[in-house]
């Protein structure tokens, strides 16, 4: 089983996002059993909130269920229970490799990187930016891009 950890800097905009789309991904694949997949942020603001009001709308408008996702903040135990932490931008990756202490085998990587000739390298944060159909499809391409890298590595 691939587990995959989606995080961004509070756990309700982006990575439930990353989460849900992944999820509703695979499961479109017949790929549900081969991954487990979670979300969590660098901070603990929300957490036990569910996503937020401008994420639930584009899930809904992509009939994407975001059933049971409620924001947590990840911990040292996540460096070993996950075989991949996906970070939403720079600021995040920054962070969890200091997290991490670059002492973990999991791969910290960034979304967007798994997108070839992606001119934006970072999901922009919808809290910040309001724009969230931009980060719907910055996070949908990064899924798709993500999912068919990881199926070439385990061929599945």
């Amino acid at each position: 089983m691939i587990k995959v950890l989606f995080i961004c800097l509070g756990n309700i905009c982006r990575s439930p996002m990353a989460e849900a789309y992944f999820k509703d991904l695979i499961d479109k694949k017949g790929l549900t059993n081969q991954f487990f997949i979670d979300s969590a942020g660098i901070g603990s603001w929300h957490e036990g909130k569910p996503p937020h009001q401008g994420t639930q709308e584009k899930l809904r408008e992509n009939n994407i269920s975001f059933e049971g996702i409620r924001a947590r903040q990840i911990t040292l135990d996540d460096f070993n229970k996950f075989d991949y932490i996906v970070a939403m931008d720079e600021e995040n990756l920054i962070d969890l490799k200091k997290l991490s202490n670059n002492k973990t085998d999991v791969k910290v990587v960034k979304l967007l990187d798994f997108v070839e000739d992606q001119l934006i390298k970072n999901v922009p944060d919808p809290y910040y930016t309001g724009d969230f159909n931009q980060t719907y499809h910055l996070i949908e391409s990064g899924c798709q891009a993500l999912l068919e890298s990881l199926r070439i590595k385990y061929h599945i």
